[in-house]
């Protein structure tokens, strides 16, 4: 399975994006954070011998754009839950650390009205509409809403949110329509990605599908596929899905999973090396 840690809910504290089951204790998975990295125990999920990993690392920082928020549910809709961004977040995950509830995803480019709605980042479903979820309201530069849905809101459980801004030049949330030819979509970012998740949210079956740079650092090749709702080894795809470009991500597949002819496709993109600083300002080559 994946294993998601935070430093919120503390090291040893497992939550896999594949499975809707609550949070567990192991401590021999994820042992500690540390200042140049983290530690990890021996257990088969984390760090099998001459088995290959992948780890997908944020700082949670207003400047970076990523927040982690840990609050109890209180079964009420129209609930506004705080958050540190100083910025309106574009995509926001949701996890009942208590319960066997699913995965539950907001994304700002998800439709046009993307408060009404929600994706599950445990199973292949499409974009549901549900006043539940997100009360129909839009989060805003300091709080996020929730319905009283027992996947966001139970009274008494614990949740952990993890919520992501959009700062120019290192992160992008957003979407584009497949036109279903190997000659697909470009997608602008502002930077070279190293990091890539699209979901089809029209089709109940896509996958959601994550591409890097240390699996595949050049392109042509970037075909090995991760999927956040299986605990699957790298799919290698059967053609180049998608190529990554100094100022965005070429779709080169037919493969419904990110360019079916017609449909949007939700994505979020981080940069390899930011573009600009926080204000904008180009960064200089030393």
């Amino acid at each position: 399975s994946h294993c998601l840690f935070d430093s919120v809910r503390g090291a040893t504290k497992l939550l896999s994006s594949d499975a809707n089951t609550a949070e567990t204790t192991d401590t021999d998975t994820l042992t500690s954070f540390d200042s140049d990295g983290f530690a990890l125990g021996a257990d088969v999920k984390v760090n099998t011998n001459t088995e290959a990993y992948v780890a997908w690392c944020w700082k949670e920082s207003a400047t970076s754009g990523v927040d982690i928020v840990s609050y109890t549910g209180n079964g009420t809709d129209d609930t506004d839950i705080s958050h540190n961004l100083s910025a309106v977040p574009k995509m926001i995950v949701v996890k009942n650390r208590d319960a066997a509830d699913a995965w539950q995803v907001y994304h700002g480019a998800n439709t046009s009205s993307p408060e009404t709605d929600y994706m599950v980042l445990d199973t292949t479903a499409a974009t549901a509409d549900a006043v539940d979820r997100w009360s129909d309201e839009a989060p805003t530069s300091s709080v996020f809403t929730l319905g009283d849905g027992a996947e966001v809101n139970t009274n008494t459980e614990n949740y952990i949110a993890y919520c992501f801004a959009e700062k120019q030049g290192f992160s992008k949330f957003g979407s584009y329509t497949g036109n279903g030819n190997a000659d697909g979509t470009f997608v602008y970012t502002g930077f070279k990605p190293a990091f890539f998740m699209v979901k089809n949210t029209g089709n109940l079956n896509a996958e959601w599908r994550i591409y890097d740079n240390k699996r595949d650092p050049i392109n042509i090749d970037n075909n090995n596929v991760l999927c956040p709702h299986t605990n699957g080894a790298t799919l290698v795809a059967n053609e180049n899905d998608l190529d990554f470009l100094s100022n965005g991500i070429k779709i080169g597949s037919t493969d419904g999973n990110v360019n079916q002819s017609g449909y949007s496709l939700i994505y979020m993109a981080f940069a390899e090396a930011p573009f600009v600083n926080s204000n904008g300002v180009p960064c200089n080559a030393r």
